[in-house]
């Protein structure tokens, strides 16, 4: 077997098995098991559902007749964050808040989470429901701070506790399996108004195999051009 042959034969089988093995889907690191302790800011619909908000509560400013809910609890994402466990009824929120000109109503539920969601050696308070009369311009943010304060905000103005709960700690990054939880699902991208930083994803151990694999092929491609050089002589 001449020497460009040989050649050719060892690069066509390098580049099948490379194939092969970048056509495997990469398997999920222990970063999967990891979620975030934080506050998610939810809205009530017309359904009597909770939507997770696409604003922060900072930025939202809601109609007289609104209800919005926080939950604390450990989290992934949006796709993985606990509703708060009281349903959004403006009425019965609301029912002892008269309408009054120049200013609007906003029902709030706030749901300090579980044992299981608590930061170490905190106790969840019980969850509740409160209504906030505030001027007609405010925020999601001013109507909490009427109902719920102390309120403590990170550098990043991300809520980090509500009626002064947690008393530390603001989306730190949690073990779910070390904390007794359920491992979240996959994350994406998390919710701006969600998550502290970018969740762990999916995507790096897959990136990582595709580029080590392009690398071998480019290395056999030019050993094969040397070869076939090597051969003409």
């Amino acid at each position: 077997m001449t020497g460009p042959t040989r050649a050719y034969r060892r690069f066509w089988a390098l580049a099948v098995c490379l194939a092969a093995l970048a056509a495997v889907p990469a398997v999920p690191g222990t970063a999967h098991a990891a979620g975030y302790r934080y506050w998610s800011f939810w809205e009530g619909g017309r359904d009597g559902a909770w939507a997770y908000a696409t604003q922060g509560p900072a930025t939202v400013r809601p109609d007289d007749g609104a209800v919005h809910g926080y939950r604390f609890a450990v989290s992934a994402d949006s796709r993985d964050a606990d509703r708060p466990r009281l349903a959004p009824d403006f009425a019965a929120i609301c029912a002892g808040t008269r309408p009054e000109e120049g200013t609007k109503r906003v029902a709030l539920v706030l749901d300090f989470g579980t044992a299981a969601d608590a930061p170490p050696g905190g106790t969840p308070p019980a969850r509740r429901t409160a209504c906030a009369r505030v001027r007609p311009d405010a925020t999601g943010a001013d109507a909490l701070a009427a109902v719920a304060a102390p309120l403590r905000y990170s550098s990043q103005a991300l809520l980090c506790a509500i009626a002064g709960y947690p008393e530390r700690g603001c989306g730190e990054q949690v073990d779910t399996a070390a904390a007794g939880r359920p491992s979240p699902a996959p994350a994406t991208s998390p919710s701006a108004t969600a998550a502290p930083g970018a969740a762990p994803g999916g995507r790096g151990a897959s990136l990582g195999l595709y580029a080590g694999a392009a690398a071998v092929l480019a290395l056999g491609a030019a050993a094969l051009v040397r070869a076939r050089r090597h051969g003409r002589r």
